[in-house]
């Protein structure tokens, strides 16, 4: 049972650091093969933005129909896994919960 237990927290937390390592590798892939969508999230007004403000706008566009409409298949792919490892980590911990709460 404590093996359950433990591989779920582990796979929780390898989840949720694939959901924000697959944030930097969209990022990366926007500003290398799309530069004019990335400054669309890096810029407004034509100035650039803070690390902040970038980050949230970059979550709006995460979030919008856009990047699929890029159609680059690397940066669907890297979208899709930062869309579905927050939710299978989330999966992954009310799993390891639950496992604790029953072994009382």
């Amino acid at each position: 049972m404590l093996q359950i237990y433990l591989s779920l927290l582990l796979a929780g937390v390898a989840c949720f650091l694939l959901h924000f390592g697959s944030q930097y590798r969209i990022a990366s892939l926007l500003r290398r093969r799309h530069p004019n969508e990335w400054k669309i999230i890096a810029e407004a007004d034509g100035k650039p933005t803070n690390a902040i403000r970038t980050w949230i706008r970059l979550q709006l566009a995460l979030r919008s129909p856009v990047l699929p409409a890029l159609e680059d298949k690397a940066v669907t792919r890297w979208r899709l896994t930062w869309r579905y490892s927050l939710w299978a980590a989330w999966l992954c911990w009310f799993g390891a919960l639950a496992v604790q709460y029953t072994a009382r």
